[in-house]
């Protein structure tokens, strides 16, 4: 039985040793009329994540190309506190591919923490002029 998020994608804790890129409070304001959070809400959190950890290691501006894959496992509710955590799957020339979790504290306890949605986006580096460019490697 799988027992690290790694091996599972519905492992239900934060990760150990890890920063969130971000970390978000569930509020009113994002629900949807049936009074749940958003799931237009969720992913816009989720894409400044990962885009913040696209700006970290391109050391400069990128822009979301595409949402490779998307899942809602879990709903969010109001109140919860919404953990983003981002790696880096892959570099490419102009373009980075982030692996992206994001977790829900209820009641803002770790103790009540579960999995709600995971995605994998495509971020390219920008020039001034806005134009693809090269990232630079260490």
């Amino acid at each position: 039985m799988p027992d690290t998020p790694e091996q599972d994608p519905y492992f239900d804790c934060l990760p150990v040793n890890k920063q969130p890129s971000i970390r978000v409070l569930a509020m009113p304001a994002d629900t949807n009329s049936a009074g749940d959070i958003f799931g237009g809400w969720l992913m816009s959190q989720i894409d400044i994540a990962g885009s913040i950890l696209g700006h970290r290691v391109t050391n400069g501006r990128v822009v979301t190309v595409a949402v490779n894959d998307f899942q809602f496992i879990k709903p969010v509710y109001v109140g919860d506190l919404v953990s983003i955590f981002t790696d880096v799957n892959r570099i490419g020339n102009t373009s980075l591919e982030v692996a992206i979790v994001a977790y829900a504290e209820r009641k803002r306890k770790v103790e009540e923490c579960t999995r709600v949605a995971s995605a994998r986006f495509t971020y390219v580096a920008l020039d001034k002029h806005r134009k693809p460019r090269q990232i630079e490697r260490d």
